[in-house]
């Protein structure tokens, strides 16, 4: 059975992300390497990992796109959901996001926002689906 474990988001500064979704949401730190380039979260089921920039370089000898703010996010988005969306949307600003689409809701009933994180990822909060 192959069962959907982790994502990973290559960063910059792999404490300073951890710390922020800590901040942000609540999640709790699992661990970060003592050489500070591989992190991970607790957040439900899955893990949220984090790699530096500089380690992603040695894994992937091609290369990849850095996420920046200064660029429109990628085509993925990171999803997160809350019985409170505005406050949750809330709190993730005061902790350094980036609002990119204000609480709304949509025709089927759900309350779905849209933020950036510290590093440009892309990440939607909405209430649960049925």
């Amino acid at each position: 059975m192959i069962k959907f474990a982790y994502t990973i988001l290559y960063v910059q500064n792999v404490t300073k992300s951890v710390e922020f979704y800590e901040n942000a949401f609540g999640f709790i730190r699992k661990f970060i390497t003592p050489e500070n380039d591989y992190g991970e979260l607790l957040v439900g089921e899955t893990t949220l990992s984090f790699v530096s920039t500089t380690l992603a370089r040695s894994n992937l000898t091609d290369g990849f796109t850095e996420s920046s703010l200064k660029d429109k996010p990628f085509g993925i988005e990171i999803g997160f959901t809350t019985e409170n969306v505005e406050e949750t949307v809330s709190t993730a600003i005061n902790a350094g996001a980036t609002i990119v689409e204000h609480p709304r809701t949509k025709p089927w009933g759900q309350i779905v926002a849209y933020l950036r994180d510290i590093d440009g990822f892309l990440i939607e909060i909405c209430t649960p689906m049925g």
